[in-house]
């Protein structure tokens, strides 16, 4: 019992010295990455650069012994880099559009966060990401669907509506891209795909749904052409 009575208050400690540790770090990066968004050329293409390398060495490492999937999980995050330069390089409503993915996924995360928390319930994955509820993933639409909107609002561009229903699926689409990453680690039989960020743990683990989000916005812009989601 005694050790019980310990162990609870420990745990609660090092769960919010880990959450402290994500706003911290979140803070400082956050800011860096939406200036070198919006400034664009040459600050965006350093930041696709120095993320390359850490990106590909960490996929590298959860990948031993998996040659196929190496080279899938590889080509794939070179492509969201790619898709991310390609996005923020084009003449209308390139950095648009960007801030608009970013805050988007942001959105996602912390409506997931919370709301999930708070609401708890039926395990989303729980052979993958057992702390992923359902009420989470609508959590994480709701938030998502209202910063699309409101980004939209913002910048004068694009329907509301439609950015919300854009917006709520990109949500569906980031889940989908940490679910991915969380199996690729639970195969690995690691917790972090690094410990590059503190709190966060690796590059992956903090990008994993803006890399999917980034692949399926370029996809789409691609096929529907224009300056989609603003058209």
């Amino acid at each position: 019992m005694a050790a019980s009575a310990v162990d609870a208050p420990t745990g609660r400690a090092e769960r919010y010295r880990g959450l402290l540790l994500r706003i911290v770090s979140a803070a400082i990066l956050g800011p860096l990455l939406l200036a070198a968004i919006w400034f664009g050329f040459p600050w965006i293409d350093v930041v696709a650069a120095l993320a390359a390398p850490l990106m590909v060495s960490e996929w590298v490492r959860l990948t031993s012994g998996q040659p196929t999937l190496r080279i899938f999980t590889v080509v794939y995050a070179l492509a969201a880099l790619v898709s991310l330069l390609w996005l923020r390089h084009q003449p209308m409503l390139g950095r648009e559009t960007v801030v608009w993915i970013v805050l988007c996924v942001w959105a996602t995360d912390i409506g997931a966060y919370f709301v999930g928390r708070s609401a708890g319930g039926a395990k989303l994955a729980p052979r993958i990401s057992p702390g992923k509820t359902w009420s989470g993933l609508l959590g994480g639409m709701a938030w998502a669907a209202v910063g699309s909107a409101a980004i939209g609002y913002a910048f004068g561009l694009g329907e509301t509506v439609s950015l919300a229903a854009i917006g709520a699926g990109l949500a569906v689409v980031d889940q989908i891209g940490d679910l991915a990453e969380s199996a690729v680690k639970r195969r690995a039989g690691v917790k972090d795909s690094g410990k590059l960020i503190p709190g966060h743990g690796g590059l992956l683990d903090r990008v994993d749904g803006l890399v999917a989000v980034l692949v399926a916005v370029a996809v789409v812009r691609l096929f529907v052409g224009g300056t989609w989601p603003w058209t």
